[in-house]
């Protein structure tokens, strides 16, 4: 295959289906696109029925373009990350890796589209202002890969550059949206390209007198003891952590520290962490995904928390379920209005929640107001020949 080839097939996965977010080259399999979240095949001309190793491989090293330190992390790390652009149509995040000895490839589809706060289409809550007005901190966006933390970022970094006149320095692996000079100044690095590790790109942030700061995402210690200097010194840094919601991003964070070093590390944390949001997309009513939000802000209950550890009564669950007035929420409550505006079905709410009894409530106390049936059992009745208790001789 050569370069044209290339385009060619990209050209026509994106054209196969709607709602395409991601796509597909795997060994054994033909070209296939996700699609509203489920894997489709695409129908070429000439037909690729089963993709084989070489196929693959080519279409592998065509991306990468003879780049010595993506050829060298493939073969070193396994996987190599790249962006690529099929000029006029879209560009993508591309993740080319090996298993069982052949090369497999996804291509993540990026917005063109830099996303505000106000998108009806994100839906994003609107404590996301507030965040838009820290000065300093961590703000922490988690999530599982593909629920939509960095266009949540993205927005968020939008409203800041609608509405300040400061530097914005981002480090990006690779860079998604591209942002244009509003009242803030956009510099947006790429790894590989512009800075070699996440760690290297923040020291070296900090001497270019940055006000904000987007970490792509924190993958290990050095980067986030950076991370915590950057926003104890008055910097605002946004980043993203593979985490499932709000204790076990803390956890994560105090994992990568010794023992030793875990008091001084709740200390930090305490002082700086300003919010941390997490994500997942749901399956929508009707098509396409939808986001449920957990959402946590700094106050003196979270501050304790994270210094001393959860305990009974004083779980970070419990204390966003009583913050709700303060712009915190859980999943749980996020999943239940959802379904109550009808966005996600009952199915998905429960299947979803982190804690099934507290959304089945929910919903049960939505279908009463609706005056809808909560439970599948009819009413009780008494057999027509029902004669009393008999009794025994």
């Amino acid at each position: 295959m050569r370069k044209q080839e290339i385009d060619y097939i990209i050209g026509k996965m994106l054209d196969s289906y709607s709602g395409i977010s991601d796509l597909n080259i795997t060994t054994g399999r033909p070209f296939q696109v996700e699609s509203s979240g489920e894997l489709k095949a695409v129908d070429l001309d000439p037909p690729f029925p089963r993709l084989t190793p070489f196929q693959t491989e080519i279409f592998a090293l065509n991306l990468i373009n003879h780049d010595r330190r993506l050829l060298d992390n493939l073969v070193n790390q396994g996987s190599c990350d790249l962006s690529y652009e099929l000029p006029g149509k879209a560009r993508f995040r591309v993740n080319v890796f090996s298993q069982r000895g052949h090369f497999s490839v996804v291509l993540r589809k990026l917005e063109t589209t830099v996303p505000t706060l106000k998108d009806d289409q994100l839906k994003l809550p609107e404590v996301f202002f507030k965040m838009a007005e820290e000065k300093n901190g961590i703000i922490l966006v988690t999530g599982a890969t593909g629920s939509g933390k960095t266009t949540s970022l993205a927005a968020l970094l939008n409203e800041i550059n609608m509405e300040k006149p400061v530097h914005i320095v981002t480090l990006e692996d690779p860079v998604e949206f591209v942002h244009t000079h509003d009242k803030a100044t956009f510099n947006q690095r790429e790894m590989g390209v512009d800075f070699d590790t996440f760690a290297n790109g923040l020291r070296a942030a900090l001497r270019q007198a940055p006000k904000v700061i987007l970490v792509g995402e924190m993958r290990d210690r050095e980067t986030v003891e950076i991370g915590l200097s950057a926003a104890e010194t008055g910097h605002l840094v946004l980043t993203t952590i593979h985490t499932i919601d709000a204790g076990s991003t803390i956890n994560r964070i105090l994992g990568m520290f010794s023992t030793e070093e875990e008091n001084q590390i709740r200390i930090r944390l305490s002082d700086s962490v300003r919010w941390i949001v997490c994500q997942r997309l749901l399956p929508k009513e009707g098509g396409g995904r939808v986001a449920a939000f957990e959402i946590m802000g700094a106050n003196l209950r979270v501050k304790d928390t994270i210094l001393h550890g959860e305990s009974e009564g004083k779980t970070f669950y419990e204390i966003i379920q009583a913050g709700k007035a303060f712009g915190m929420i859980t999943f749980d409550d996020y999943i239940i209005e959802l379904y109550a505006q009808g966005l996600i079905s009952e199915e998905t709410a429960k299947a979803y929640a982190s804690n099934k009894s507290v959304v089945g409530r929910g919903i049960d106390t939505i279908k009463s107001s609706r005056g809808e049936a909560t439970t599948e059992l009819g009413k009780l009745q008494l057999e027509k020949d029902y004669t009393g208790p008999k009794s025994r001789k």
